[in-house]
């Protein structure tokens, strides 16, 4: 693990953990989703042109969602990504942290190869609001959201009018996308579905 810290690689950390402090009704299903997720996530990299160096946190393999990553994903012992059952707030110097919330103040300019980005699980099941914020602020982590807001606007066609929280996976190939293109209104249109109800403002001028 110290070597791929040491990289040049992008780098981020999924904080897994964080479904801990929200129990599912339904912990087979969160599992489930999750480990869907973590596939997703991982099959983005492996094609990536630039792909993020990627560490799951609080990640215990005695756990359920350990089990069901392994039952879900074929070969998931020998994904190339680190796991540690560490809390991601110890892994790295404060300063280099970046937890993604989309209830930051902080628009993501850009991806800066000294930071390290923070990403919550399974924000899209969530009903509570800036749970992940609040997470940030008790450890004095700076916070950054996806630019949603200055590329995008809403559309009254949208199923989810009102929604702007994404999918991890969904995060991360917005992520992915601008590494490689450095423009945020190509990776957004990716990530972003007009179901979620919004587009790109030059596509209602």
């Amino acid at each position: 693990m110290a070597s791929l810290k040491a990289s040049s690689f992008s780098r981020l950390m999924w904080n897994v953990s964080i479904r801990r402090e929200r129990p599912c009704p339904q912990a087979g299903q969160c599992c489930a989703r999750l480990a869907g997720q973590i596939r997703r996530l991982y099959g983005s990299n492996k094609k990536a042109a630039r792909p993020f160096w990627i560490c799951l946190t609080g990640f215990t393999t005695d756990s359920p969602l350990y089990e069901e990553c392994l039952r879900m994903n074929d070969g998931f012992s020998s994904y190339l990504l680190d796991m540690t059952e560490e809390d991601c707030f110890t892994l790295f110097p404060v300063e280099t942290l970046v937890y993604l919330t989309p209830d930051s103040e902080h628009a993501l300019e850009d991806v800066d190869l000294n930071k390290v980005y923070i990403l919550g699980g399974l924000v899209d099941e969530s009903i509570r609001k800036k749970v992940t914020f609040q997470k940030a602020q008790e450890h004095s982590v700076k916070t950054a959201r996806l630019p949603i807001q200055e590329y995008m606007v809403r559309c009254q066609n949208g199923k989810n009018y009102h929604s702007e929280i994404l999918a991890i996976n969904q995060v991360f190939d917005i992520l992915s996308t601008y590494l490689e293109t450095q423009n945020w209104p190509e990776a957004l249109k990716k990530g972003v579905s007009s179901r979620k109800g919004y587009v790109l403002q030059n596509a209602v001028e």
